[in-house]
């Protein structure tokens, strides 16, 4: 017998998953979201979200109990023939700055990520279901029926597969995984118990004839990520990942006591995919995070490149549901997280062959494959049809929209932008006092939908920009007076003049809230 019908089922409960879910559940869509494995995962592997991703989970509601939960990235310890030779701190020189407050990756294990956005998921009234399998989609007119290994069946209007690299939701949509696998590059790995290593470093021992990492994890007294390049047996074959070799590739390349490593579980072994999808969509369904793309680890974008594809999926699948946005707004997703996925795909593998190139030489080291575009604050949709007008010096549609620190005029307290932000609505900043009547008029044409602010307007109920931060991070004049659209997922849509106010009703009818 099918369940009860659901307006969406994700497939997959990985931060990918869990990171729609709640998008999807604090618009008040009815959610269902399952995964295969019989029990929440342990699993440490992703090291944690970039500062993009924490934006992202700031909205979510879940950023500070991450940030306790998690540490700073620690310095990487780096050494030769078992002797430290040098340390790096990559984030040493970092900051945050008004229009980015989250300034370095966090580092926190995917199992603890996970927890967090569970709890959160549940305060929506909203939990995974453990041990429920996909066999089979058949797709209707109106519907998709989700077969399960039990028999039992889901009737949703919209699925999505996030269910990782080996997506059943892509492989019986028939979607090619283009790319290639290199046998080559390979690594086993664990979470580990290791006494000995100080704990306020990243160790990473490379030698001539191999490596060993090892990473604390946070929130553990003596648990440890290890990653290695694998031992070989007498034909060259890789040995499989297992307790005795771990000790035995900790001895060889630390010059420590094997017997120092004790314990070894969520065994794995790691072999470069670079593979993506063509498209994200088939009908009804659609595919987001390691289901549609895989890459290197080299600068860690893996789950935070999910997480962002669940962000941009989020509001526009809401917003189609409830019949307050036309269904080709859900085109877009494919148009803007497609291009977003080549490009991670060509980062990683470039950041990839530097880091190989680097660690040939003493004091080579991870650090290599930091760069800014790693941090993802540069991530934005200029070519997508909903950038569809405005620049400014600093900014364009389709960027990311930056943070500012201003002051609420009404009760004179600190508010930043993002708290302006947070929630499941558009905002519209109107700069300058010109931009009065358009703030009122958009409020009252779009009532519930959207936030409008004042900042510097004259508006008693506005944000004060004191410290002029505001206006410098949208690249706006003192003397100007200007309106900027922020989407749902905190993208610029339109940058217009005060007198082109007529720009934002189109953008809102046109693009998101009453179909094209």
């Amino acid at each position: 017998m099918p369940s009860s019908p659901t307006t969406a089922l994700i497939v997959g409960s990985g931060p990918t998953g869990l990171t729609l879910a709640i998008d999807l559940a604090r618009r008040d869509v009815d959610v269902t979201i399952i995964d295969k494995a019989p029990r929440h995962p342990r699993s440490s592997r992703a090291k944690g979200p970039n500062p993009r991703s924490l934006e992202v989970l700031e909205d979510l509601g879940v950023v500070d109990e991450v940030l306790a939960a998690g540490s700073a990235p620690l310095p990487m310890r780096k050494y030769r023939g078992g002797v430290a030779i040098a340390d790096a701190t990559p984030f040493a020189d970092a900051r945050p700055t008004p229009d980015a407050p989250y300034d370095r990756p966090w580092m926190i294990a995917q199992w603890r990520l996970e927890e967090a956005l569970r709890d959160r998921l549940a305060e929506y009234g909203v939990r995974v279901g453990l041990g429920r399998e996909l066999t089979g989609l058949d797709q209707g007119d109106a519907s998709v029926t989700a077969t399960l290994a039990d028999g039992g069946r889901i009737e949703a209007r919209y699925v999505v597969g996030c269910d990782g690299g080996h997506s059943a939701v892509r492989k019986l949509l028939g979607i090619p995984f283009e790319g290639r696998t290199d046998e080559t590059q390979m690594m086993v790995g664990g979470d580990v118990e290791v006494q000995g290593p100080d704990r306020g470093f990243w160790h990473q021992w490379f030698d001539e004839d191999g490596a060993v990492m090892l990473c604390p994890i946070p929130g553990t007294r003596s648990g440890w990520w290890f990653q290695a390049g694998p031992e070989t047996d007498a034909s060259g074959a890789p040995v499989p990942p297992s307790l005795e070799s771990f000790q035995r590739l900790f001895a060889r390349h630390t010059g420590l006591p094997g017997g120092l490593l004790t314990q070894a579980t969520l065994l794995s072994t790691y072999r470069v995919n670079e593979r993506m999808v063509d498209r994200y969509r088939v009908g009804r369904v659609f595919l987001a995070g390691d289901a549609a793309h895989v890459h290197s680890i080299a600068g860690g974008l893996g789950m935070n490149t999910g997480i962002q594809d669940a962000y941009n999926l989020g509001w526009k699948l809401a917003r189609v549901a409830s019949g307050q946005a036309d269904p080709a707004l859900l085109d877009t997703y494919e148009e803007e997280r497609l291009p977003v996925a080549a490009e991670v795909l060509d980062v990683t593998a470039e950041r990839l062959r530097a880091t190989l190139e680097a660690i040939k030489k003493p004091g080579g080291g991870l650090d290599t494959a930091v760069t800014p575009r790693t941090g993802g604050l540069g991530d934005g949709y200029r070519w997508s049809s909903l950038a569809r007008l405005g620049a400014t010096p600093r900014l364009r549609a389709g960027d990311r929209a930056p943070d500012a620190p201003c002051r609420d005029i009404a009760t004179g307290a600190p508010r930043r932008l993002f708290e302006a932000f947070a929630g499941p609505h558009f905002t519209l900043l109107g700069f300058g006092a010109a931009t009065t009547s358009a703030l009122r008029e958009a409020s009252a044409a779009h009532k519930g939908e959207l936030r409008a602010y004042g900042v510097d307007a004259g508006d008693a109920h506005g944000l004060a920009d004191d410290d002029g931060h505001a206006r410098s991070a949208y690249g706006i004049g003192p003397g100007d007076d200007v309106l900027v659209l922020i989407r749902p997922d905190n993208h610029v849509g339109v940058i217009t003049p005060a007198g082109g106010r007529r720009a934002i009703g189109q953008y809102l009818r046109a693009a998101a809230l009453e179909g094209a």
